[in-house]
């Protein structure tokens, strides 16, 4: 995990190093934070976004856990119920299996099985994405799933600056906060680090709106949406196909519960051209719900049908030549566009 420092003196972090961060100045500022998870303490986290925590707020601020999802998110619930903000890690999304009741028919309801009288605020953070060959139970996204969900805000950063920013809304928010970080962006070598996600970040702690999309590269030929790796899939296919003389639209999500779709519309009425990019599964998803935001709007400024470059419904392989191949990638979003404008 890795910080470095430009010429201008402008630090540049990692997406775990800025969750790492977010999370320090937040433990300072309120003693009701704490973090509590497997491997969070002096390991500093699987994917380094408790990277430093265990050294300066000890043992019972961050809590390393038994392996049992249930019991520890279970725990965070009752603590976050009782006026603490847990921040609590599910190592894997693809675990949610074992615990989907703690976190749906608890942390998601309970706000609204008391009518309002008990605050649940508490983050669940989680590692999605493939790209590795971590098979079929450690490599999934998930974002619709969670998103479909009532109760529950999520968010999903592509970038550092975004990351930190929206970590620290997420701690300050009096709801439960989904945090999804990608593997491939976290900063940690051995993953494959998207070298686009390191980006500078102020030291100072500042917030990011939940709920606010970001208007990423500008163009009025296509709209591409996406996000976490999706948003770099996107900006590359964009300069490819900006080599061919077409200007794409990139709109980084940045969260799916609060959607934006304002900014998703105002940017397709724009161009008049849709593909949404999602590493999870096809069908029944985040891609479907941004395609069905805009033609439900109106859909008199598609100049033609929305295309959308998601993962296959299939359970994730191993082989690594399988999963490549389902993967959603620059050039399948170029073969999207050449495809739309042939129709």
């Amino acid at each position: 995990m890795s910080m470095t420092t430009t010429s201008a003196g402008t630090r540049k972090l990692t997406i775990a190093r800025a969750m790492a961060e977010a999370t320090a100045q937040e433990m300072r500022n309120d003693p009701r934070v704490f973090v509590m998870g497997e491997d969070v303490g002096p390991l500093g986290g699987v994917f380094g976004n408790t990277r430093g925590l265990y050294d300066e707020f000890g043992a019972e601020r961050v809590r390393d856990t038994p392996i049992s999802e249930t019991a520890f998110i279970g725990a965070a619930v009752g603590a976050a119920s009782d006026g603490m903000r847990p921040i609590v890690e599910l190592m894997f999304v693809d675990f949610f299996g074992v615990c989907m009741d703690a976190i749906y028919n608890l942390m998601a309801k309970n706000t609204y099985f008391s009518g309002g009288k008990v605050k649940v605020p508490m983050v669940l953070m989680t590692s999605t994405g493939g790209g590795y060959s971590d098979a079929g139970q450690h490599s999934q996204c998930l974002y619709g799933t969670f998103a479909h969900l009532p109760g529950m805000k999520v968010v999903v950063p592509s970038n550092a600056y975004d990351a930190k920013g929206l970590m620290t809304a997420a701690i300050r928010d009096d709801n439960p906060v989904v945090f999804m970080y990608h593997k491939s962006l976290q900063g940690m070598g051995w993953l494959g680090t998207e070298k686009g996600a390191t980006v500078p970040v102020p030291e100072e702690s500042y917030t990011l709106e939940i709920g606010k999309a970001a208007v990423v590269r500008e163009g009025h030929d296509v709209t591409l949406v996406s996000l976490a790796a999706g948003v770099h899939h996107c900006l590359r296919a964009a300069h490819a196909l900006e080599d061919e003389g077409f200007s794409a639209e990139v709109v980084d999500l940045r969260s799916l519960v609060p959607l934006d779709r304002e900014t998703i519309r105002a940017s397709v009425a724009k161009t008049g051209r849709l593909i949404v990019v999602d590493e999870d599964y096809h069908s029944y998803g985040v891609s479907g719900e941004i395609i069905a935001s805009v033609v439900e709007h109106d859909h008199a400024c598609l100049k033609a049908a929305p295309r959308r470059v998601a993962y296959p419904d299939i359970p994730i392989p191993f082989a690594p030549t399988m999963e490549q191949w389902a993967l959603p990638n620059a050039d399948k979003i170029v073969d999207a566009f050449h495809q739309m404008m042939l129709s």
